[in-house]
């Protein structure tokens, strides 16, 4: 068994593994000539005091024992294997498509929107352009929303499934493997394209079809059992399994099934802001003045505060980032960040929202299904008039917004489409609005300088989460009431993250195997 020690040290050692060696096997009591190899396991910040130091859990193998390699990801041949259906190509649908070849299904997968290098000339219309593609956007394409909002690969869900086996297969399909240390793993925008059509390829190879501009738009059920599904309004396919992986966003599949009687519910979802600082304040800040070490990567925080009875917090914190629009339709506008992989952009940018359950709400209607979508397609579509119905934000300083003043000005932001002056509160609901004020002079006492008249808020951050749920057995992963149908990912309610989604496609895959085996 290998033994595990923990060390802090300097940023400016991180890079001296003699140094690091040498304190660890003093740590471990062990002499150098005992063991046969070692690595870094875990690293993190620890920035709670001056001076800021990592903390490096350190790995050991003595003479006797083997380190055990990364297992590969080892595909079956499945070009005439039973087939299954994976409805989008974001992380759930990808992870679900590499399950099964794994498992020896044959997926075919469908994509609403574009492979992922064509995808970024529509990102560059709405950028350039303010014209909003409605099937291929920040949110629809190849990857789903992940490809192009930061690749932040943390999780919380250590007990939905296998977390290593997800970050495991990033590496195998080209990630850095830093990101199997860092308590914080983070790829980039910048480098998830490659990676994501490695996996594709690889889908492909083992005899999967991946198909794009293929867009659900029927199914067919027949006694409480899927049977066929129906792409482009023109092609019906047979399927006894259909995965269904089609995101936060996709509001017509939730629509559809309504209309197709199938059971879905409200949930709760956060909505609010999106909020711009320099990232050399909150550098600053985080590292007690140190905001120049080269040592130290861009600081990043997370804050949260129940407010009136709602929480308010941080969400989708993105250091050294780009705050993008990713309206999926005409007339709304809705906002999100991502970073490169080097974090090297001069602003700090990070969602602040307010948590709301369905009965939070003053349009709320026991048992309607869309009442959260309802509340947030509002906020949207206020936004996108308030910005003179384009893709410019409606923004205001921080300062400004809590005392209700509009900004007559503001710092040169991140956010490419442009902004407009507007006050806030006249927008955004009081419940959200009235929380939101009471949160930012609370983080400013958390976090000296945070509450400051040159962080500009942009609104809507409205696509936490999905506002609709589709409701699963817990042991067959089964629609509760139609068999073959499974409800997958962040769209369906179970998952809100790239590697919570990777998980759910996994753990849906593994679902349709046990029936089989």
């Amino acid at each position: 068994m290998s033994i595990l020690v923990q060390i802090l040290v300097a940023p400016s050692k991180i890079t001296d593994e003699e140094y690091l060696l040498e304190l660890g096997l003093e740590k471990a009591r062990l002499r150098k000539n005992a063991i046969s190899d070692w690595r870094i396991r875990k690293r993190s910040i620890d920035a709670r005091k001056s001076p800021v130091k990592l903390n490096i859990q350190l790995e050991f193998w003595k003479k006797d024992e083997v380190r055990e390699p990364i297992p590969p990801f080892v595909p079956k041949s499945v070009k005439n294997a039973k087939k299954i259906a994976i409805i989008g190509a974001g992380p759930a649908g990808l992870y679900a498509a590499l399950r099964a070849v794994e498992g020896g299904l044959k997926p075919i997968v469908f994509e609403r929107g574009k492979d992922v290098r064509l995808r970024r000339r529509d990102l560059a219309k709405i950028n350039k352009e303010q014209t909003v593609n409605a099937e291929s956007n920040y949110c629809f394409g190849e990857g789903g929303a992940g490809t192009y909002s930061d690749g932040k690969l943390y999780t919380r869900s250590k007990k939905r499934g296998n977390v290593l086996k997800a970050m495991e297969w990033l590496v195998h399909f080209g990630a850095d493997a830093d990101i199997l240390v860092d308590a914080h793993p983070h790829i980039g925008t910048n480098k998830l394209p490659k990676i994501i059509t490695a996996m594709r390829e690889a889908v492909i190879a083992a005899g999967g079809e991946v198909y794009f501009d293929a867009k659900l738009t029927d199914f067919r059920i027949q006694e409480h059992a899927i049977k066929a599904i129906e792409i482009n309004s023109t092609e019906w396919y047979d399927f006894d399994n259909v995965i269904l992986a089609t995101g936060h966003s996709a509001r017509d599949i939730f629509y559809l099934l309504h209309k197709k009687h199938v059971k879905i519910e409200a949930k709760p979802f956060a909505l609010g802001v999106r909020i711009e600082h320099r990232q050399n304040l909150i550098d600053h800040i985080q590292y007690h003045g140190d905001s120049d070490n080269p040592y130290l990567p861009p600081a990043a925080y997370s804050l949260v505060q129940q407010v009136d009875g709602l929480g308010v917090y941080s969400f989708c914190m993105c250091p050294g980032g780009i705050i993008a629009p990713c309206a999926t339709a005409p007339e709304e506008v809705v906002t999100n960040g991502w970073s490169p992989s080097k974090r090297n952009n001069p602003y700090a940018n990070s969602g602040i929202v307010v948590s709301v359950a369905p009965e939070d709400l003053p349009n709320y209607r026991p048992n309607d299904p869309f009442v959260c979508l309802d509340f947030q397609k509002q906020v949207e579509r206020s936004c996108w008039e308030a910005a003179g119905k384009t893709q410019r934000v409606p923004a205001q300083r921080m300062k400004d917004f809590v005392a209700g003043r509009i900004s007559t000005d503001f710092p040169k932001t991140s956010y490419q489409p442009g902004v407009v002056s507007v006050d806030l509160n006249t927008i955004l609901p009081d419940l959200i609005a009235s929380r939101l004020r009471k949160a930012f002079v609370i983080y400013g006492k958390k976090m000296r300088g945070y509450y400051t008249n040159e962080a500009v808020l942009h609104a809507p951050e409205s696509r936490t989460s999905s506002p609709v749920s589709i409701p699963r057995d817990s042991k067959t992963l089964e629609h509760v009431e139609i068999q073959g149908l499974y409800p997958c990912g962040e769209g369906a309610g179970y998952a809100g993250g790239i590697i919570s989604a990777a998980i759910d496609g996994i753990n849906c895959v593994d679902a349709v195997l046990r029936k089989y085996e």
